[in-house]
């Protein structure tokens, strides 16, 4: 096994105690899982080797209480590395580190650290100051750690703050969406009440239509049942012939049959039959008749005069 990968070595050889030195091993990786069988190494140095990160599988060795990282390569610390809480000292001198995760913060056992030699972030690097004695250590871990909560205290206010505008843009969201289910069903109810309103009109017209129709042939009806007479106009009253008229009518005729009588017996060759002659002198008895009663008329006549 290479030595770069820690493989080849024997690290129960290397342990002494709790500690465990793996300091100038040409180390490119860090062997986490032959570490992770030595829960009894508390303290564990890596400095002075070619590390240039650490696996996110290296945040599980939470036994660590001290850890030696100095004069490495490393560029950043995992995103979990404050699960390793058991942490106390911590040795970063001379890397390649500009920040730290925000979950340094829950380093809440961190009593000492130091950062120097690393192109820190400006505001960082003054939190953390120098670390050339045992106090300045400990004032660095202090500091850090407090700028570490607020940093975190802020990101988790952002946090908040993010999760409060979703949660107030999924609420407007639901609200628009509630309004506009709401107005598409006043839409849609709108829309059943003006089609029920014109199926309405419609059966209306018609009922409308059938009563008139039926309004209209019972009327044609009734004047196709009454008497012919009825369309006439009204005549006026006949008067009955009075009894005068009567027997005028009857003389006029019996004076027509007798004219008749007289042409015939006069002027055919009836005139020989015994009735004609019977009739012939009737007529001349009546003719003188007549005329002696104009002559008595004349005579009266003359004496009135006279």
């Amino acid at each position: 096994m290479s030595r770069g990968s820690g493989k080849g070595l024997s690290l129960k050889d290397k342990l002494e105690g709790n500690e465990l030195d793996l300091s100038l091993c040409d180390l490119n990786e860090v062997p986490v899982r032959e570490l992770a069988a030595l829960p009894k190494a508390t303290i564990l140095d890596l400095s002075c080797n070619n590390l240039i990160s650490l696996p996110s599988d290296f945040c599980s060795l939470m036994h660590l209480v001290k850890l030696d990282l100095s004069k490495n390569r490393l560029q950043q610390l995992p995103l979990d590395f404050g699960r390793l809480v058991n942490l106390q000292h911590l040795d970063l001198l001379n890397n390649r580190l500009v920040t730290l995760p925000v979950s340094f913060a829950q380093l809440k056992n961190l009593k000492w650290l130091d950062l120097k030699d690393n192109p820190l972030d400006p505001v960082l690097a003054k939190v953390a100051g120098d670390c050339l004695d045992e106090k300045q250590c400990k004032q660095a871990a202090v500091k850090v750690l407090q700028h570490m909560r607020a940093i975190q205290s802020e990101q988790d206010r952002q946090r908040q703050r993010k999760l409060q505008a979703e949660r107030e843009m999924e609420k407007k969201r639901e609200a628009e969406q509630r309004a506009k289910e709401a107005q598409e069903r006043e839409l849609r109810k709108r829309e059943k009440a003006e089609e029920k309103e014109r199926r309405r009109r419609e059966y209306d017209a018609q009922k409308a239509a059938k009563q008139e129709m039926e309004k209209k042939t019972k009327k044609e009806t009734v004047h196709t049942r009454k008497p012919a007479s009825s369309s006439r106009p009204p005549q006026p009253p006949r008067h009955k012939p009075s009894w005068s008229r009567s027997v005028l009518r009857v003389l006029l005729f019996v004076l027509f049959c007798i004219l008749c009588t007289l042409a015939a017996c006069k002027l055919t060759e009836l005139q020989r039959q015994p009735l004609c002659v019977s009739v012939n002198t009737l007529y001349e008895d009546v003719v003188a008749a007549l005329q002696n009663h104009k002559t008595l008329q004349n005579m009266l006549q003359h004496n009135s005069q006279q």
